[in-house]
C-alpha cells in the first residue's frame, strides 16, 4: 500500500495527504428536581439510538508474521500511510483508522468510514477502487525515478463485497516495496486494509491477506 515511508518519493507524496451548551428550562409550578427528571426522560425518549461504531481488526487477525504484530489505538482521521494512493482522491468523511507494526519492516493499516447511506457507501467504495487501480500509473507519472506495477487479485464474497489489489514499486536506486490493499463494504460502511513490506509480489502473503480482508468486513458489525 505502501504503508511504509522508506521510499523518499512516496514519503513526499504522503506529505501532501488530505489531513483530515445546553440551556435548562424551568417549568412553572414544578420542583427543580422534578423538572430535571422530566426533561431528561423526554430527551431520552425522543433521541434516536446511536448506531454501534464499526469494529477494527485485532493484531492477531493480520497475516502471520515471525515477530508478531502490535496494534495501535483507533484514531480519528485519514491515515497518511495510505496517502500515496488515496490521500488526494478520497471525499471528505469522518474517517477512523488503526496502525499495525512488526519488529521488522512489515506494517499495516485499516481505515473505516460510515457514510450517509448504502448508496453513498457504494459510491465511495467504487471511488477508492478506481484510485487504487490508477495508483501505479499515477506514481510513475509524478515520480520518474519510480517504476510501479499494480495488480488486481479479484473479489471476495463478503457482505456487499470486497476487492483485493497489489502494488509493487522499485526506485532507480534499487529500493523495492510490495503492498496489498483491500476495499470492502457492509451497507453504508466502507473499510480499507493495507499491508506492506520490502520485496516483490512473490513475498506477499496473498492468501492470508484475503482472509484478513474478509475478516475486516465481517467484523465491522
Amino acid at each position: 500500500m505502501p504503508v511504509r515511508t522508506r521510499v523518499a518519493a512516496l514519503a513526499a507524496l504522503t506529505a501532501t495527504a488530505l489531513a483530515v451548551g445546553a440551556a435548562a428550562t424551568t417549568q412553572a409550578g414544578a420542583a427543580p428536581g422534578e423538572t430535571v427528571q422530566k426533561n431528561a426522560a423526554a430527551k431520552s425518549a425522543s433521541a434516536p439510538k446511536k448506531a454501534a461504531a464499526p469494529r477494527f481488526l485485532a493484531a492477531s487477525e493480520l497475516p502471520p508474521h515471525p515477530t508478531g504484530w502490535t496494534a495501535g489505538p483507533v484514531t480519528d482521521g485519514f491515515p497518511e500511510q495510505l496517502a500515496y494512493c488515496l490521500g488526494e482522491g478520497v471525499p471528505a468523511y469522518d474517517y477512523r483508522h488503526r496502525l499495525f507494526h512488526t519488529e521488522l519492516d512489515t506494517s499495516a493499516v485499516q481505515v473505516t468510514v460510515v457514510t450517509g447511506s448504502a448508496t453513498k457507501g457504494k459510491a465511495l467504495a467504487d471511488r477508492l477502487n478506481k484510485e487504487i487501480h490508477a495508483c501505479a500509473a499515477r506514481l510513475e507519472r509524478l515520480y520518474p525515478e519510480i517504476e510501479a506495477e499494480g495488480r488486481f487479485f479479484g473479489t471476495l464474497p463478503v457482505e456487499e463485497g470486497a476487492t483485493v489489489h497489489g502494488l509493487h514499486t522499485e526506485t532507480s536506486y534499487g529500493a523495492t516495496d510490495v503492498n496489498l490493499l483491500s476495499v470492502g463494504r457492509d451497507g453504508r460502511t466502507v473499510t480499507v486494509v493495507g499491508w506492506g513490506q520490502m520485496g516483490d509480489f512473490d513475498d506477499a502473503p496473498l492468501a492470508a491477506f484475503k482472509k484478513t480482508a474478509k475478516k475486516a468486513v465481517t467484523k465491522l458489525y
